[in-house]
């Protein structure tokens, strides 16, 4: 014991100490941090069959290393995540070029698209594809989302995901039958004309709390009939169209009945 307390005050003791330290917050942080999100796990032969329809299909825009043309972005660091959306969507392969990359019937499969994901994610990290559990609305808050909604995207997408017009062509697609996985991979990765939400700006849960919010309107407008959800737009239309052409046609009755 006494050999101890002598070398507590050894002039190298402090940095010993400084270093089991630094280990063992180390070692804590490891154990407890939170593993990246994973839809599968990736392998060799994956990354190749990836790359084989990579090259058939997204090279002659994209590059032969995916390194980006004038025509198309690089696609180094991307994610697997920006893949899964445009491609799943079938906005990628492009049919035709225009203001954006509209949604039409997909072009690969499931299969496809996991492999030409895995390569493309080899190329450089970017977000992964969330896993079902981070795109599960029943785990969310719809109150909280409806806020963050409203908040951060209603101004381009209308306040319950019914999409609008953009500038010079463009638009903010209807959310109404975008499944929740792409709704969570847009807000990730911003595609198109969107801003990217990451982690810091929209945290996972609040990303899960937006989805959920979502998926109360697309069960439908507990109101009755909803006017395809577009807002004073086409309640105005409604108003003044319908309402005021019985106010006339009652006035003609009016009349009518008078004389």
């Amino acid at each position: 014991m006494k050999a101890l307390a002598a070398r507590r005050h050894h002039r190298a003791a402090p940095v010993v100490l400084l270093l089991l330290a630094l280990l063992v917050t180390g070692g804590v942080y490891a154990a407890f941090a939170p593993s990246p999100a994973e839809a599968a796990t990736t392998s060799t032969s994956d990354i190749q069959t990836g790359k084989e329809l990579f090259q058939a299909n997204c090279a002659t825009c994209h590059g032969p290393a995916a390194e980006g043309t004038a025509n198309a972005p690089s696609l180094v660091g991307v994610g697997a995540a920006a893949v899964d959306f445009q491609v799943s969507t079938g906005r990628m392969p492009m049919a035709m070029d225009g203001p954006q990359a509209q949604a039409k019937p997909r072009q690969m499969n499931e299969a496809q698209t996991q492999a030409l994901a895995a390569y493309v994610a080899s190329l450089g990290a970017g977000p992964a594809i969330p896993t079902d559990e981070m795109v599960d609305p029943s785990k969310g808050d719809p109150a909280n989302g409806m806020a963050l909604f409203r908040t951060n995207c209603a101004m381009c997408h209308n306040a319950v995901g019914a999409g609008g017009a953009l500038s010079e062509g463009k638009f903010a697609p209807s959310l109404m039958q975008t499944s929740n996985r792409n709704i969570y991979q847009a807000m990730l990765t911003g595609p198109q004309s969107m801003p990217v939400f990451n982690d810091a700006n929209i945290t996972p849960e609040g990303k899960r709390d937006i989805i959920a919010f979502l998926d109360q309107q697309h069960q439908g407008s507990a109101g009755g009939l909803d006017l395809g959800s577009l807002g004073p737009v086409s309640e105005g239309l409604w108003a003044w169209v319908v309402g005021l052409a019985i106010m006339i046609g009652g006035a003609i009755w009016i009349g009518a009945k008078s004389s």
